[in-house]
């Protein structure tokens, strides 16, 4: 498989404190929020901004793992945190790729059963075919790809991180 990088490491470590900071910016009024990740990459990307806000803001930040099956997103979806846990809170809801939406959507669905101060989504890359009516408040790149090519995020266990277009 041939590898087109389209985020390096260096640039996902910058993509990552800039939406950190805009989070902050959004949010500066709030004493807490939970940041919300789609199990694995958007957990892991979640996890990352997590930690920078936390060092760049007094924003009191609770980390949420949102397990949704991507291929049947129709399942129940189920949380680290109880509903009462993020009830009345901002939340940002964050994936690694916005690709036709799917999930995000049905991810998005499913906090809506509970009532948020303020609601925002997050994603590293944000492709421009989305089959859903749903947006990225907060994206690092925005990618015109043809159907055929895929958008994979690599957080691999070393600490090197990179996006490419396959």
């Amino acid at each position: 498989m041939d590898k087109n990088i389209i985020l390096s490491h260096q640039e996902i470590e910058h993509t990552i404190k800039r939406i950190a900071y805009q989070i902050y910016e959004t949010f500066v009024d709030e004493d807490e929020i939970v940041i919300a990740g789609i199990t694995t990459n958007g957990f892991l990307l979640a996890e990352k901004i997590t930690q920078v806000l936390k060092t760049i803001s007094p924003l009191k930040v609770s980390l949420c793992e949102v397990n949704i099956n991507k291929q049947i997103p129709q399942l129940p979806i189920t949380t680290s945190l109880s509903k009462e846990q993020y009830s009345n809170k901002g939340l940002i809801l964050v994936d690694d790729v916005l690709n036709s939406g799917t999930t995000l959507i049905y991810a998005v669905r499913h906090f809506l059963d509970v009532p948020l101060k303020k609601f925002k989504t997050a994603v590293l890359v944000n492709r421009n075919h989305k089959k859903y009516p749903v947006k990225a408040d907060f994206k690092g790149i925005s990618l015109s790809t043809s159907s055929l090519e895929q958008v994979q995020v690599v957080f691999d266990e070393n600490g090197t991180n990179y996006a490419y277009l396959s």
